[in-house]
């Protein structure tokens, strides 16, 4: 596999390294560095328009939206924020509904550009509204969290949950520019940081396994925020799912792989209540499940699993699943999971490994899938 193209700007005092999707016309840059937020001024990438609308969340707007608002301000005649409640269980059609009625309220129109300032939930929000308005109106995303930095604002996926299954009705449409500051993830929670780097960890099994070494050795300086090893696993994570993306935009293949563990940790999500538990411990405690039942069929040895579990456990995340039915526990799981998107005609499609490194996607007995559920649930 090849890699995609990694530019250096260190010109200016706004230093940053950039990823750049592929993706035709619709390419973009991801910049990743420290004081991005402020040195948004003069950026070549912005995009034109006369109005912006920063989509943010109460927990993240006291703390960058104004330093953000000023940075953008003379490239657009009106910037507007449009705060909304944090958390997983407001990604929902009400809460989508706030940034229209602040577009439709401040007469936005083509010439309009929303900016994602937040997590994953914001950046999906927004981006499905970026792409719901007027039939498409231009987005930037500005991940304000380690997992969003390193998963969810690239890539173009937008969406809101549904009640029954996550991330269920939404759209691709890729943003213009992806921002990527680092000294955002100084305010992050320590929780939230492990769920970011339980993203992280997906991207060795599944593509790299010398990244995953490098974790193997890095994970107390991740944890302690150390600069440098944070901007190289931003950089390595965005490097390899930008290279999925430009060879799968819309998930028809082999964009699937970047799911490993989702579909065990999504039914995780539904079944105890968006929010309960974080994307990204749901997704740790997945990738445990997925590696076993990937050793059960004959992919992996019992070394390899191991080796997953403890890494996952150094970054203080979940190895195991939670009871979400005391009757029937695997069976709520099952039926959950056969809502997840990557369901064809009722028959789950687990991503598994396939040797440490090289993931592949293929369906499961129930009877196995109970098997592991029922090992690996407390």
């Amino acid at each position: 596999m090849s890699s995609p193209t990694v530019h250096s700007n260190i010109s200016s005092s706004h230093a940053f390294s950039q990823v750049d999707i592929d993706l035709g016309d619709r390419s973009y840059p991801i910049q990743i560095g420290g004081h991005l937020l402020e040195g948004l001024n003069g950026n070549p990438a912005l995009p034109k328009a006369t109005s912006a609308f920063i989509v943010t969340n109460e927990t993240v707007a006291p703390l960058y939206a104004d330093k953000l608002k000023q940075s953008i301000a003379s490239h657009y005649k009106n910037v507007h924020t449009v705060v909304l409640p944090d958390g997983e269980e407001y990604k929902t059609w009400q809460t989508l509904q706030k940034i229209f009625d602040a577009l439709l309220e401040n007469g936005a129109d083509r010439k309009a550009v929303l900016f994602a300032l937040g997590g994953g939930v914001i950046g999906d929000m927004t981006g499905f509204a970026a792409a719901s308005y007027m039939r498409g109106v231009p987005f930037v995303q500005v991940p304000t969290t380690l997992l969003s930095q390193v998963d969810s604002s690239v890539g173009g996926k937008t969406a809101i949950n549904h009640p029954l299954g996550k991330n269920m009705i939404g759209a691709f449409y890729q943003p213009q520019l992806v921002v990527c500051d680092l000294d955002t993830l100084d305010t992050l929670p320590a929780r939230e940081l492990a769920a970011g780097i339980g993203e992280i960890i997906k991207y060795g099994p599944i593509y790299d396994m010398e990244f995953f070494s490098w974790l193997e050795e890095n994970m107390d300086a991740l944890l302690q925020r150390d600069r440098a090893a944070l901007a190289h696993a931003v950089k390595r994570s965005c490097e390899i799912k930008a290279w999925v993306v430009s060879q799968d935009e819309r998930e028809s293949g082999l964009r699937a792989i970047l799911n490993f563990g989702h579909t065990f940790g999504h039914a995780i999500e539904a079944g105890m209540g968006y929010g309960a538990w974080l994307h990204g411990e749901g997704v740790a405690a997945g990738m445990v499940m997925a590696a076993e039942l990937s050793k059960r069929l004959g992919l992996v040895d019992e070394a390899f699993v191991l080796r997953l579990r403890r890494l996952i456990e150094r970054a203080g995340l979940p190895v195991r699943g939670p009871r979400i039915d005391a009757d029937d526990n695997a069976g709520r799981y099952l039926k959950l999971m056969r809502i997840d998107k990557k369901s064809e005609a009722g028959e789950i499609r687990f991503v598994l490994i396939d040797g440490p490194g090289k993931a592949i996607m293929r369906p499961a007995p129930d009877a196995l899938v109970r098997e592991v559920i029922d090992a690996n649930c407390d």
